[in-house]
């Protein structure tokens, strides 16, 4: 049942955490074309913002592919139009391996992200409190924790640097590429140790550190929302701001 409970927090989690790093990424490029008329210097404008993160990002694929000896050959973190209108941040190009070792270096972002956001939320910024207030639905000790928060040296900051690597984290589609036959490969092997009698030691042995490793991953999803839904009205009134006072309007 625990276990259960933290992949139900990972879900609620995840699903507005998809929507709104979209949203942030799409109206932050929208915040800077509406103040440059160009969308080139937009481009390298959000590019720099968003550089923490993107770094994480693809040092996690380099290090990653390093590791597992897939040989990563380029690396880069010069943004780039794609022909499909999308934009790409950064890239590594790394030797074709297996898809084991490809799910895994495309999993390392989300993974080195995650550990990241958990390191500086809970060892620096001390949101703890934060969280257990919030379990509690205690909404007095939840503010007078963020308001000590706010009194962290370099707090602004250490949010910044959240706020990038947390809105990178998440994996591209090319990332997830591999993911599917890893997960029918791990089905498939997890049948066949159930059917041969070893359901009761795998379910020991993994419960307790797959329910950690859920929570862990949970709990940085939900800082990022709680980010996410900090910064997102800021963005929007800027935006709504500029384009009252220009005339002008970003179409998305």
């Amino acid at each position: 049942m625990p276990l259960l409970t933290s992949w139900l927090w990972l879900l609620l989690a995840l699903l507005p955490l998809v929507f709104l790093e979209r949203w942030i990424h799409r109206h932050l490029q929208g915040l800077w074309l509406l103040l440059f008329h160009d969308s080139g210097v937009a481009l390298v404008i959000y590019s720099v913002i968003m550089l923490p993160g993107v770094l994480l990002h693809e040092g996690s694929h380099w290090l990653a592919a390093t590791v597992l000896g897939a040989r990563p050959a380029r690396f880069s973190v010069i943004p780039e139009q794609m022909t499909d209108g999308t934009v790409r941040l950064g890239f590594v190009d790394t030797a074709k391996v297996d898809f084991v070792r490809e799910a895994l270096i495309g999993a390392a972002p989300l993974l080195f992200g995650s550990l990241t956001v958990i390191l500086v939320a809970y060892g620096r910024l001390g949101v703890g409190p934060v969280g257990e207030a919030l379990a509690r639905g205690d909404l007095l000790a939840m503010t007078q924790g963020l308001g000590a928060i706010t009194r962290v040296p370099d707090f602004w900051l250490w949010l910044y640097f959240i706020f990038t690597v947390s809105n990178s984290m998440l994996p591209s589609a090319s990332d997830r590429r591999a993911w599917l036959p890893v997960a029918l490969l791990l089905a498939a092997l997890g049948g066949v140790l159930f059917y041969a009698g070893f359901g009761p030691v795998l379910v020991v042995t993994l419960t307790s550190p797959l329910d950690a490793a859920v929570r862990a991953l949970a709990a940085a999803f939900t800082i990022t929302v709680g980010l996410d839904l900090f910064f997102a009205p800021l963005l929007w009134l800027a935006e709504r701001g500029i384009m009252r006072m220009t005339g002008l309007k970003v179409d998305y």
